[in-house]
């Protein structure tokens, strides 16, 4: 890998983490189209640490307040009551789906789901969930289904089904295509929660599960040496002073806008993948790595 193709595809990471329209899909593709080889599981899973830093900065608050109250729930018993000590229970139980299943599905998450084919149909696929999911987010804040307006459910109602459903909604971002944030925040929008909500606990969610991911294929990669580390690193502090602007840029659009531009984003750009690889243009393989 050159350091331009770092660049780029720090700049792709940093871009797609955090919008709903799948970063790994984005990655996978940025190769495909450029001719360049396939930058593979490890190298996605090494910069995402970047952009989950990222995330570690801009709610450090958050994270501090529902750190703190969780490790003082392990002694304090009246402490599990707290909304924050909660909260970090509930995202280490969101967590247990995508980690049971990335092991388990680890051979086909770096090699037949990659597929240009698989991913077309998963970034039209889960555009059209989105986008149902938003109409019914949008008519629930309105007033819809007798409640007043922007009354959807906040972090303080998260129960443990929901976090379960949430996790599992996560665990779908295995498959390119899908996007980690566009899948929980599908699945809380139908729960009922408020957008701001449901997008809030996806990137609170992610930080085990990616940070995770990131250092398994980090310890992978050095015992493997299949990684070209200079390019790497560059690629992940792009990723993240690029996915630190997004985070702030995207919870401020989302207090006031719909996630449609994201729907109609994602199912065009899968209606082109199909026709070009419908087509002999693009191979459904293109740009995958030997190794």
């Amino acid at each position: 890998m050159s350091w331009f193709e770092s660049l780029i595809l720090g700049l792709v990471q940093g871009l797609t983490e955090f919008l709903p329209i799948s970063s790994s899909a984005h990655l996978r593709l940025t190769a495909a189209f450029s001719g360049w080889e396939d930058p593979g599981a490890a190298f996605t899973a090494i910069t995402q640490i970047g952009t989950e830093a990222a995330v570690l900065i801009y709610f450090r608050k958050d994270i501090g307040r529902i750190l703190s109250a969780w490790t003082r729930s392990l002694t304090d018993k009246e402490m599990r009551r707290d909304h924050d000590a909660r909260m970090g229970w509930l995202v280490i139980v969101g967590s247990l789906p995508i980690g049971v299943l990335g092991l388990t599905l680890k051979d086909q998450i770096e090699g037949p789901f990659r597929d240009l084919r698989l991913t077309a149909t998963m970034l039209i696929v889960m555009g059209i969930v989105l986008g149902v999911a938003d109409r019914l987010a949008a008519r629930d804040e309105s007033g819809g289904r007798h409640r007043t307006p922007k009354q959807g459910k906040e972090l303080k109602d998260l129960t443990v089904k929901d976090g379960l459903i949430y996790g599992f909604c996560q665990a779908l971002a295995l498959i390119p295509g899908v996007s980690r944030s566009g899948a929980t925040i599908s699945g809380g929008l139908f729960m009922g929660y408020r957008r701001e909500a449901a997008a809030r606990y996806s990137f609170l969610l992610a930080i085990p599960a990616v940070l995770a991911s990131g250092l398994y294929e980090l310890k992978d990669a050095t015992d493997g040496g299949h990684v070209t580390w200079g390019p790497t690193i560059f690629a992940t502090v792009v990723a993240f002073a690029v996915g630190y602007a997004v985070i702030a840029w995207f919870m401020k659009f989302i207090s006031t806008k719909s996630f449609m531009p994201f729907v109609w984003y994602r199912i065009a750009l899968g209606v082109v993948i199909i026709v070009l690889v419908t087509t002999g243009v693009l191979s459904p393989h293109a740009a995958e790595s030997s190794g």
